[in-house]
């Protein structure tokens, strides 16, 4: 994929030179690396590299401009050279070169300099991902054999990406001739500039008929890519060169970068073309998605506050009105490029990578959208989709299963080619979660022992130990889950397990100890769960997530004794003063009595205040020094029987 399609559609002008020593001619190349003309770059370099002309930062450049147009094989060859003439180049060279080590299917080589890159530059989040998914390969593999696919049929021997399909229509991107006198053709790729084209496409088969140019004022004479249409027809977003009413944009280096633009359907005629107003001439924004109801529009730029290379981003949507750009996120976004987002209305999100562990240049991975917007459970797409080369803008229809993806994967027509496909089995790692309930000291089995599945703190499922003592749950591949047993007499236990990566089992034993916890009025019932503190965020006396799990426990309690009244105390260490203290533990043992009440307790049944500092289980008092284990001792909750 030439590097234009995921994010730097950068205009450049031509020009020429003429020189008589060897560091002119690096100067030209130079020159022309800085103005992202990265095929004349290639040229100039490689005439001095063959004159014996070699410095650290010419093979740096050299490398990059066969990077930055995904030739892996010329950019392993130049990064190689860079690393024989300095071992420890930056982070990003490691990066690279192992990008491009896997691209031409020398992946243990890769892999071993991805483990150099980790062990060297522990921040970058790509060399964690690699650490933590090391058997990788692997669940690639297992996530294989899933497609059909087959080309598109609208492919010319140039670029060609990008698709989007409405109205019986697959709309996409294309630097094939557009039959101007003059064949404007793009420095950095060589290639024509792009334009958008469309052709009438069989919904139920995907048979596409003859290819045509989307003749509309959209279609300029610099690069436009990328449409996205709503489902009323009425508005299309795309990707274009910063130029609007025959005027070019250009940042402080003088780059005419890209934009998201949008335009309305009138008349019969496309018109009102606006750049988006989130937009700007210093940075790019490309690519747009929409939500499934329209409310959410997804797009990939390099903006200030981008993690990496390029990050996906989100704005909502409020008729003409526009959030403020929000980043994904870490979970998704790494320290590479992150592009070409696609969003269903199942609630996933496909998107291109170079970040993520894959096979090579870019390839094509999906995650979950939570309720609370962020990304989880990301997971490669697989072998048949993915490549040692660039594979990206992946859509799918969640329905009939059908789409469209771009690659330049050996054996297409052009540069960059689109192929259709039909997934014939959904994605979906499901492992199951078993295990077998026994007492601690005599190691007999359990039957009849409640079991219960917890998502963070939202209950997941709940099972009962059959005659053998053996429970099972249907868990989701990589997550991390709670599981707690209870049984009569016997302690609750409750214990954290993550689950592997690939379809299979995972296997997690209990052993209950025999419960020494007789509890009476008077008694702590908070000690036989062993809570010391219901946790609060500092200074604030709102619930947190993590504390809900505890309070979850002294809930079934209550709920299991109906007589029972608790009195719930919340204490504090000494410092802050004795009023400020005497405050906040108030409103936080309050805090607690309103979430029991708001899950079911009668008011009647719970009273409670704060202590404060008044009530110390130790000497750390005002002015007396003590470690942070001793001051955690008073920081503590109650939950005092005083009726059974």
């Amino acid at each position: 994929m030439k590097n234009y399609t995921f994010l730097c559609l950068t205009l450049i002008l031509a020009f020429s030179f003429d020189s008589y020593s060897q560091q002119s001619k690096v100067a030209a190349g130079d020159k022309k690396y800085d103005n992202y003309a990265y095929i004349d770059a290639i040229k100039t370099y490689e005439r001095v590299a063959e004159k014996g002309y070699k410095s650290e930062d010419m093979l740096k450049k050299l490398g990059n401009s066969y990077y930055f147009n995904s030739d892996f094989d010329g950019a392993s060859k130049w990064y190689g050279e860079l690393f024989a003439m300095n071992a420890n180049p930056e982070s990003e060279y490691y990066y690279r070169y192992a990008q491009s080590l896997k691209s031409t299917g020398q992946t243990d080589k890769s892999n071993k300099l991805l483990a150099e890159f980790n062990a060297k530059f522990k921040n970058d989040n790509r060399g964690q991902l690699y650490k933590e998914d090391i058997n990788y390969l692997e669940e690639i593999k297992a996530n294989s054999g899933r497609y059909k696919i087959e080309d598109a049929g609208i492919n010319s021997k140039y670029s060609d990406y990008g698709s989007f399909v409405y109205d019986n229509k697959i709309y996409f991107t294309s630097a094939r001739d557009t039959g101007n006198f003059s064949q404007r053709k793009h420095k950095w790729t060589g290639e024509y500039f792009t334009n958008l084209y469309f052709a009438d496409v069989d919904p139920a088969t995907q048979a596409s008929s003859q290819v045509n140019k989307f003749k509309t004022s959209i279609n300029t004479k610099f690069h436009e890519s990328s449409p996205v249409f709503t489902k009323d027809g009425k508005t299309v977003y795309f990707t274009r060169n910063n130029y609007v009413n025959g005027k070019k944009g250009k940042d402080d280096n003088k780059i005419t970068l890209i934009k998201l633009y949008k335009a309305s359907f009138e008349n019969g005629k496309w018109t009102n073309i606006t750049q988006l107003p989130f937009t700007s001439d210093n940075y790019s924004t490309a690519h747009p998605a929409l939500s499934a109801d329209e409310k959410t529009l997804y797009f990939a730029s390099d903006m200030s506050g981008t993690l990496g290379q390029s990050d996906i981003y989100k704005v909502n949507i409020d008729g003409n009105s526009y959030g403020p750009p929000e980043n994904l996120g870490k979970t998704i976004n790494t320290e590479g490029k992150e592009t070409f987002p696609y969003v269903t209305s199942e609630n996933e999100i496909y998107f291109a990578s170079d970040g993520h562990p894959g096979l090579g240049g870019l390839d094509v991975f999906v995650g979950k959208i939570e309720d609370n917007g962020t990304i989880s459970s990301i997971q490669n797409l697989g072998g048949d989709i993915n490549s040692p080369k660039d594979d990206f803008a992946y859509i799918i229809d969640p329905i009939s299963r059908r789409g469209y993806f771009s690659s330049n994967k050996d054996g297409g027509q052009g540069s960059d080619d689109i192929y259709k496909f039909l997934e014939t089995r959904k994605l979906q790692c499901i492992q199951e979660l078993n295990g077998i309930i026994t007492d601690a000291t005599t190691n007999t089995v359990l039957p009849g022992t409640k079991v219960t599945l917890y998502d963070g703190s939202k209950i997941k499922n709940n099972s009962i130990s059959d005659a053998s003592g053996s429970y099972s749950f249907v868990a989701e591949c990589g997550k991390t889950y709670n599981v707690r047993a209870e049984k009569p007499d016997y302690t609750t236990k409750e214990i954290s397990v993550t689950i592997g990566k690939l379809t299979g089992k995972t296997n997690l034993p209990i052993a209950l100890d025999k419960s020494i916890c007789k509890v009476t009025i008077g008694d702590d019932l908070g000690k036989c769960f062993g809570i010391k503190m219901i946790y609060f965020d500092l200074d604030k006396s709102s619930i947190r997530k993590d504390a809900t799990l505890d309070l979850e426990k002294i809930l079934d309690v209550l709920n299991n004794n109906p007589t029972m009244k608790l009195d719930i105390r919340s204490h504090t260490d000494s410092r802050q003063t004795q009023k400020y203290n005497e405050v906040l533990s108030d409103r936080r043992a309050k805090s607690t009595i309103q979430w029991l009440i708001k899950n079911g307790i009668n008011t009647n049944r719970l009273t409670g205040r704060g202590y404060g500092e008044t009530q110390l289980v130790n000497e750390c008092s005002d002015n007396v020094k003590c470690s942070e284990e001793q001051h955690q001792m008073n920081r503590r909750s109650e939950f005092i029987i005083t009726v059974l």
